[in-house]
């Protein structure tokens, strides 16, 4: 047995009940079971549909996600997130460079890096090292002025938390940023890259060894088999090209507003919910949702 979710943006809604329906006609699936009206319905099928790329084409055309999952397991005990472009909505490299007057040029590595087309720790070190001298108290003003939280990052962590889950924030980029971030969100640890300083400067490098993709699967790893749970009990979300190896280990991998090239290669793929679209997935209605 399969779950078909299809969901909307909340911010805008608009996904009716004609869209859903003629989806489950067409497939064959059963009633529909509505999650948050207008914003995101589910039905069940006896399989996975042949066509079922064809149809998510024609509803990403109207700004609706589909995913179609086995309905056994869906519901997961360990939460796996990236942080920047994912938990949050910037890239914490990217605001500190353009403090430091170099943000087009780090930029640019950024993207390509996050698509595939860079080595993931080269580029790091390359972008590292154009921050040197900057002072230290920068990351602060970064965190109060720049960072900003996707929505739906609180709902998912505590609705998880209630429901005797774990949370875990695996960044390629900086403790300094990861540890206010996963205490604002409420997650339970966090891993990331530690920048070195000396006299409240940036030195231009960051401490090795790099974590990267390699790193994030060994949190995968290491986690759940220190929770005593399965690596099909994770859900993990990233959007970049360091983040293919955890989705593609987890139980539930779902690319978030991902890169293209990132995107291609998951099956769930969420381009207009926000976090709370990780909720959804698992089956949970909006009034489950913990404060």
């Amino acid at each position: 047995m399969h779950v078909a979710t299809l969901l909307v943006s909340p911010e805008r809604g608009g996904l009716t009940a004609g869209i859903v329906d003629a989806l489950a006609r067409d497939w064959g699936g059963g009633d529909t079971r509505w999650l948050a009206p207008a914003i995101a319905a589910e039905f069940d099928l006896a399989g996975r549909p042949a066509d079922l790329w064809t149809r998510w084409e024609l509803l990403q055309a109207q700004g609706v996600d589909l995913v179609v999952q086995p309905a056994a397991g869906r519901r997961k005990r360990m939460l796996l997130a990236d942080m920047d472009s994912t938990m949050i909505q910037q890239e914490c490299i990217d605001e500190l460079a353009d403090e430091a007057g170099v943000g087009p040029r780090v930029a640019e590595i950024t993207r390509r890096a996050m698509n595939g087309e860079l080595d993931f720790e080269g580029a790091l070190r390359e972008r590292v090292g154009l921050l040197k001298g900057l002072p230290v108290s920068v990351i602060g003003k970064v965190l109060a002025e720049r960072i900003t939280y996707t929505p739906g990052g609180r709902e998912l962590i505590a609705t998880m938390h209630a429901n005797g889950g774990h949370a875990v924030l695996v960044s390629g980029g900086f403790t300094s940023f990861t540890g206010p971030v996963a205490a604002h969100l409420g997650f339970d640890e966090n891993r990331a890259n530690t920048l070195l300083s000396a006299e409240g400067a940036l030195t231009g490098e960051v401490a090795e060894p790099i974590l990267g993709r390699a790193a994030k699967v060994a949190a995968l790893e290491e986690i759940s088999a220190r929770l005593g749970i399965a690596e099909a009990d994770v859900i993990a979300v990233g959007d970049g090209a360091n983040d293919l190896g955890m989705l593609e280990r987890a139980g539930t991998g779902v690319a978030l507003h991902a890169k293209p090239a990132v995107a291609a290669q998951c099956d769930v793929r969420v381009n207009f919910g926000d976090l709370t679209a990780l909720l959804y997935i698992q089956g949970y209605a909006r009034e489950e949702f913990a404060a």
